[in-house]
């Protein structure tokens, strides 16, 4: 199944704002473009780092779900404020008479025959108002990464 053809998933990454020892959140909008109940799960490769709210559900037909992710307050700067983690947003048709408890990790299964689809998010991050990063013992070539945004 080619992306994106149940779920309209805005935006297309996920982007932080970073302040050192503090939860940030950002939220994604998931959208069934179908006619049908779309059953969805948030997947992510760091799952310490992140809360997501609801972290699976189901949207009924051109009906539209937020959800929330937040990240745990961080102790130390990324390395040039870049991001390796990832999300993966999985989605699959339900049948209409399946319910948001119902939806099961074998909801997501292949191996059943379920058709999968599933899409790949980015983080990033970017500097909070007023961030400074200076206080940061974090150097790269000499330099000291700033940030004021």
């Amino acid at each position: 199944m080619s992306n994106n053809e149940l779920l309209k998933i805005e935006p297309m990454y996920l982007q932080f704002p970073f302040e050192l020892k503090k939860q940030m959140s950002c939220s994604l909008e998931l959208t069934n473009k179908t006619d049908n109940n779309v059953a969805f799960k948030v997947k992510t490769t760091n799952p310490k780092n992140y809360c997501v709210r609801p972290n699976y559900g189901l949207i009924l037909p051109k009906s539209t779900c937020k959800v929330l992710v937040i990240m745990q307050a961080q102790k130390e700067v990324p390395s040039d404020m870049q991001s390796n983690e990832k999300f993966m947003i999985q989605s699959v048709i339900a049948s209409p008479d399946v319910t948001a408890k119902e939806v099961t990790r074998e909801t997501f299964s292949k191996e059943s025959g379920h058709l999968v689809e599933e899409t790949k998010l980015k983080v990033s991050y970017v500097c909070s108002t007023m961030t400074n990063i200076t206080n940061s013992p974090r150097t790269r070539r000499g330099f000291i990464f700033q940030c004021f945004c």
